[in-house]
Formats: structure tokens, C-alpha cells, sequence
């Protein structure tokens, strides 16, 4: 079939009817909202625009920020969101609708509303909350229990990152010397893959087979769009519902993420999480040492209260043994002088005279005598020996 030039297009004519077409719908500036999925700079800053339903990309365009306006619009960016321009970014543009008959449809970007990423963020962040509320899994971690004295960690960092060299630095380096096992478990910490990477060192840790205490989740800070993937929902559920204890720390002072909401605890920064873990141990430390000193002290104060006790029973016992001797002495002194008071020779000394017969017996009365007997006489200094002549009777 023969063609004329009367019904067809050469291709820049195609071209030049579509860039009149496309432009004079859209002959004014507007407002888009897309996610960044690509970006790359160099005097002018290009970027591919894509917006995703439940089964994935249902929209994609190619855009462009002239450099006259990109070294503008980005610092810009910057100071508000702390971040710059990146991929799985939320941007709302206003955009010029150009098409080229050689490089083909194009949004050329005259500006960006850094507020509407902001809020963005923070409304997927809320709606993340909310769901995990509904599904009652937002304080599954709370339940856990560490133990005492934690030990054996599973660190999920980047292996060069700062926050993690701080870590170890401040772990190992502790002024009371305390050693502690821990092993690092790699991931990627920022960024549109962040979420995943970490997910999948969690699995690792779980089929690892190794008895870990806890696992540790470091970042060492960031802007607040850098550090939106910690409010995934898809790892946040992860840490939610995980075996072990989880403990992050992302970021600086000013943040809190959800992915701290849903941890078991979570600290300020990777510095201060290694401070913690030290201080859990010179606490303990510390107590064990306080009771070790009460118990002595309360040794040596029964020492004391036993021996004071001995003393005084000591004491006790040889005033008593004191009191009885002394008292026999009294009772043996009696007796003496009884003795001595009834001794024959102090009384012979007194000027009498005991009457012994032939055998030495006493004579206590006349009747014993008989004329002629033999008969002793014993004075204090002597015996005289008689003879009885005659015996008279009162």
C-alpha cells in the first residue's frame, strides 16, 4: 500500500505536535508529590519521580533541577529537613511541564516544599504507631526480661560506622575493667534499604544458635530524614516481636524513633548505651561491696559483743571464784582458831595439868585412881611421872 506524505508524520513533527499537546495542558506551573527512586547530580541534578501502590510502581516520570536553581533548592532543603535530597524521599515539587522532541517528556523542578516532607514523615510515622497499637504488639518487648547482669551482646551496626567504633571504645575501655562478649552482625543503617538490612541481621541472630542476652541496635545519629527508616513499620514490627531483649540507640538527644518506642529499652546514643551496660555491672559492683562491708562490719561488732561478753563473764566467774575461796579461807581461818583454842598445850599454858594413867589415857575424875597406880602428869613444858599415895573423893 502506497503512502503519501499527506497521511503520515516524519518523527520531529510527531515530536513537535506532542510538545505542543502536553505543554498546553499543563501551560502553568503545579504542585507534585512523588518519592524520589533515583537522583543524580552534577551541574544539573536529575532525578526519576515514581509514586507505588499495593503491587508495586504505578507511576514514573523523569525530572530535572537546572543548576541555577539546584544550588539554591538544596542547601535550602537541607537547613529545614537536615538532609539532603534522597532516594525514598517524599518530596511535594512544583514542576514546569516540558517535553523535547529529542529527549522526550520531562518535569523541570522550579521548587520544593522541605515542610511537606516533613510532615509527610511524620504522618507515617503516626500511622505506623497506630497500627502497631492495633495489633497489640507496640509493648511485646516490655515483657521480656533482661538478666542481672547482661553479657553476651549481638550488635547490629554498620562495621565503619562512628557510633559503633564509639561503642566499643567506651565498652572495653571502662575504668573498672569489666569485660563483656559481644559480636557484631552487619547491616546497612540508613537509607531506603536500611529497614531490610537490619530484619535480616535479626533472622541471622536467631538462627545463629548462640546464646546472646540482648541485642544492640547502633546508629550513631543523623538527620531526622536520614533516620526515618527506624520508624518502618516493617522493622519495627520485627524488634516488636523478637525473642530477645532489643535495645537501640539511634541518633542524638532529640530523637526517638518508634523503632525505641517498640524496643525493650533504648538509649540516646551507642556511647551512652555502653555507659549503661558499665554502670549496670559497677552498681552491682558496688552493692555486692556495700553488703561485704555491712557484713563485716556486723562481724566484727558480734566479735566485739562476744568478747565483751567473755570479758564480763570472765570477770563474773573469777569474782565468784574469788568470793568462794574467800570464803573457805574465812571458814578454814575459823576453824584454826577453833583448833587452836582447843589445843591441851595452850590450855596446859594457862597453868592446868592433864592426868594420864599407865597407858596415856586421860583421867577425867578421881574415882579412876587407884593407890599405888602409875601416873603421868603433862604440864605446857613437860610430863612428870607418880605415884598415887591416896585417892580423895569430894
Amino acid at each position: 500500500m502506497n503512502r503519501t506524505s499527506e497521511n503520515y508524520l516524519d518523527l520531529y513533527d510527531f515530536q513537535c505536535r506532542m510538545k505542543s499537546g502536553v505543554e498546553s495542558l499543563f501551560p502553568a506551573r503545579l504542585w507534585v508529590k512523588a518519592e524520589i527512586s533515583s537522583i543524580k547530580t552534577r551541574r544539573h541534578c536529575y532525578l526519576e519521580l515514581s509514586q507505588s501502590g499495593p503491587e508495586g510502581i504505578v507511576a514514573k516520570v523523569s525530572a530535572a533541577i537546572w543548576e541555577s536553581r539546584f544550588r539554591f533548592l538544596a542547601p535550602f532543603f537541607e537547613s529545614v529537613t537536615g538532609s539532603p535530597l534522597q532516594v525514598g524521599m517524599t518530596v511535594l515539587v512544583q514542576v514546569q511541564v516540558s517535553y523535547s522532541p529529542i529527549y522526550g517528556f520531562t518535569l523541570v523542578i522550579d521548587d520544593i516544599d522541605p515542610d511537606f516532607s516533613l510532615g509527610e514523615q511524620e504522618r507515617q510515622r503516626q500511622m505506623t504507631i497506630a497500627r502497631l497499637q492495633k495489633e497489640g504488639i507496640i509493648d511485646l518487648q516490655k515483657s521480656l526480661e533482661l538478666p542481672l547482669l547482661p553479657l553476651r551482646f549481638a550488635v547490629i551496626s554498620a562495621e565503619d560506622a562512628a557510633g559503633y567504633r564509639d561503642f566499643v571504645k567506651h565498652l572495653e575501655e571502662n575504668i573498672y575493667g569489666f569485660h563483656f562478649d559481644y559480636e557484631l552482625y552487619p547491616a546497612l543503617m540508613q537509607g531506603a534499604q536500611c529497614p531490610a538490612s537490619i530484619v535480616a541481621a535479626l533472622d541471622e541472630v536467631a538462627s545463629s544458635g548462640k546464646l546472646y542476652d540482648a541485642v544492640l541496635i547502633l546508629r550513631g545519629g543523623g538527620s531526622r530524614i536520614d533516620l526515618a527508616c527506624y520508624d518502618d513499620y516493617t522493622l519495627c514490627c520485627a524488634i516488636a516481636q523478637y525473642p530477645l531483649p532489643v535495645l537501640t540507640a539511634v541518633g542524638h538527644d532529640q530523637d526517638f524513633h518508634i523503632a525505641d518506642m517498640v524496643a525493650h529499652d533504648y538509649l540516646k546514643t551507642p556511647t551512652a548505651l555502653a555507659d549503661e551496660l558499665v554502670s549496670i555491672y559497677a552498681g552491682e559492683d558496688e552493692r555486692i561491696s556495700t553488703l561485704w562491708s555491712r557484713i563485716m562490719s556486723v562481724g566484727v561488732k558480734r566479735v566485739m559483743d562476744a568478747d565483751a561478753s567473755l570479758r564480763l563473764l570472765q570477770n563474773r566467774l573469777r569474782n565468784a571464784f574469788l568470793y568462794k575461796i574467800r570464803a573457805k579461807e574465812a571458814a578454814v581461818d575459823l576453824l584454826e582458831a577453833r583448833i587452836k583454842g582447843a589445843d591441851p598445850r595452850n590450855v596446859l599454858k594457862r597453868g592446868y595439868v592433864l592426868a594420864l594413867d599407865g597407858k596415856g589415857v586421860v583421867l577425867k575424875n578421881a574415882a579412876g585412881f587407884r593407890q599405888g597406880d602409875q601416873v603421868g602428869l603433862m604440864f605446857h613444858d613437860g610430863r612428870v611421872d607418880c605415884r598415887v599415895e591416896n585417892v580423895k573423893q569430894n
